[in-house]
C-alpha cells in the first residue's frame, strides 16, 4: 500500500480534471465526512504542482482547522483577494475544504467566481451547503461532484490481501466492514475498525444533524438510525417509522413532525439516501413507500453490530454503485409486481434486478417475471452472486455476477 493508493481516487480526479480552468463554475464536492473529498483535493493540487503550477498559485484551506474557527466571510475575501492580486493575474486555484463552517460563505464564493482567472474548488459534509440561498449567490454557476466510500473496485486496490484470498471472500470483507477510506489503518482488525466508525458516526451526529436541528434529542436520533439501518431496501415512509419507534414507551409521544425533520436531516448529513418509486406502466413517480440505502455497510455494521440480511445489503451496494455510474436510480412498479432499480442517464435506461441466489426455481421465476412484464426494449438485468446462473437468455434478459459487474 503507497501514500497515492490512499489519497488517489481516479473517478473524481477525473472529473476535477475535466473541470480544470474553467473558471466561470465553481467545483462542489459533497459527500459524507471521511469519505475522501480532502485526500482527492490534496491529490489534485499535488497534481498541479507536477504539471508546472507554482506553489503560489494554489491556496489550501481546512476549516476543519482551529486556527480558522473565527473566520468570517469578509476576513476570509480578504485573506483570498491579497494572495490573487499577489498573484498579478495569473490563474489562481483556490481549494476551500469544509467551506460551510464559515458563517455566509456563500457571498465569498460568488465574488471569487466573478474575478478572472480564479479556478474555485469547495468541499462539504452537509447538503445544507446546495439550498437554494447558495444557488441565488451562485445563478447556478457551480457543479456537484458527489464523492461516496470505496468502491468495491477502490476497495480492492486499497487493500493489501493475502495472494491466496478469493474475490469472493474479499467482496465478504467488503459487504461487512464497508469503504470507508479511514479503515485502511484498521487492517479488519473488528476493535479498531469499530473505533474509528464510532469517531466517524458521532462526529457526522453533533456536527452535521444536531447542530442543525431544534431537537437535541441524541437518542431518538439513535433509534432512527438504527431502525433505518435495519430496514434499508425496504419500503417505509415517515408514519410507518413514527409508529414503530413510538410503540416504544422510552420514547414521550407520537411526533411525525419529529421523525421527518431528522429523516431530512440524515439525509442531508449524506448518511442515508431516498430512492422515489416510479410506476413503469402509468409513467410517474409515486410519492409514496420509498426506500432507504445506507452510504456505507461498514456504518451499518457499526450501528446493528451484526451482518444481517445480506440480500439487503448487495441491494444497497449495488444501488451506490449505479449512483457513482451516474444513473439517476428509481425503485420500479410494475402493476403488483417489483423492478429493483431503473437507472436512467440521458437517454439511457437499465432495469435490474437484484438477488443473492436463483438457483431456486420460484426466486428465478419471480425475478425474470418481473423483467418480462415490462413492455419496452431496454435492457434488462439480473445481478446474483450466484456463478453457475449467468448467461443471455433468449429473451435478453442478462444474468450476471455482481462481482463481475462491480469490477466492470
Amino acid at each position: 500500500m503507497t501514500e497515492q493508493n490512499l489519497i488517489e481516487r481516479p473517478l473524481y480526479l477525473e472529473r476535477l480534471r475535466a473541470w480544470k480552468d474553467n473558471f466561470d463554475t465553481i467545483k462542489v464536492i459533497t459527500g459524507i465526512r471521511r469519505c475522501g473529498k480532502s485526500k482527492v483535493l490534496e491529490y489534485f493540487a499535488e497534481e498541479l504542482t507536477a504539471n508546472g503550477i507554482a506553489k503560489n498559485s494554489i491556496i489550501s484551506i481546512n476549516f476543519e482547522d482551529m486556527q480558522y474557527k473565527d473566520m468570517t466571510a469578509e476576513k476570509l475575501n480578504e485573506i483570498l483577494e491579497e494572495k490573487i492580486k499577489a498573484n498579478k493575474g495569473k490563474p489562481t486555484y483556490i481549494f476551500l475544504d469544509e467551506i460551510q463552517k464559515v458563517p455566509s460563505w456563500e457571498k465569498v464564493a460568488a465574488s471569487l467566481r466573478l474575478k478572472p482567472n480564479v479556478d474555485l474548488y469547495l468541499t462539504g459534509s452537509n447538503a445544507y451547503m446546495l439550498s437554494s440561498e447558495l444557488a441565488t449567490f451562485l445563478s447556478g454557476r457551480y457543479i456537484e461532484i458527489k464523492m461516496y466510500p470505496l468502491s468495491f473496485k477502490e476497495f480492492l486496490t486499497f487493500y493489501d490481501f493475502p495472494e491466496n484470498l478469493s474475490v469472493e471472500r474479499k467482496f465478504a470483507q467488503y459487504m461487512k466492514f464497508g469503504g470507508m477510506p479511514p479503515l485502511i489503518n484498521c487492517n479488519f482488525d473488528e476493535l479498531r475498525v469499530s473505533e474509528t466508525l464510532d469517531g466517524i458516526y458521532n462526529t457526522v451526529l453533533i456536527k452535521d444533524i444536531l447542530s442543525h436541528s431544534n431537537n437535541k434529542d441524541v437518542n431518538v436520533l439513535k433509534r432512527i438510525i438504527r431502525f433505518m439501518a435495519d430496514n434499508i431496501a425496504n419500503r417505509s415512509s415517515t408514519n410507518s417509522i413514527t409508529n414503530t419507534l413510538y410503540s416504544d414507551k422510552s420514547i414521550s409521544s407520537k411526533n411525525n413532525a419529529f421523525v421527518e425533520e431528522y429523516l431530512n436531516l440524515l439525509e442531508k448529513a449524506f448518511i442515508f439516501y431516498s430512492a422515489q418509486r416510479y410506476d413503469i406502466k402509468g409513467k410517474e413517480l409515486l410519492r409514496s413507500l420509498e426506500k432507504y440505502y445506507m452510504v456505507d455497510t461498514g456504518l451499518r455494521y457499526y450501528t446493528l453490530s451484526k451482518v444481517s440480511d445480506t440480500g439487503r445489503i448487495l441491494e444497497n451496494i449495488v444501488y451506490f454503485e449505479l449512483l457513482r455510474r451516474g444513473y439517476k436510480v428509481y425503485i420500479g412498479k410494475i402493476e403488483d409486481k417489483e423492478i429493483d432499480f431503473i437507472a436512467i442517464k440521458g437517454d439511457d435506461k437499465i432495469y435490474y434486478q437484484v438477488s443473492e441466489m436463483i438457483t431456486n426455481e420460484a426466486t428465478r421465476e419471480r425475478e425474470l417475471d418481473a423483467l418480462r412484464n415490462i413492455g419496452d426494449s431496454y435492457p434488462k438485468v439480473i445481478l446474483t452472486t450466484d456463478v453457475l446462473q449467468t448467461g443471455t437468455l433468449e429473451d435478453g434478459i442478462k444474468i450476471i455476477n455482481v462481482i463481475d459487474w462491480l469490477l466492470e
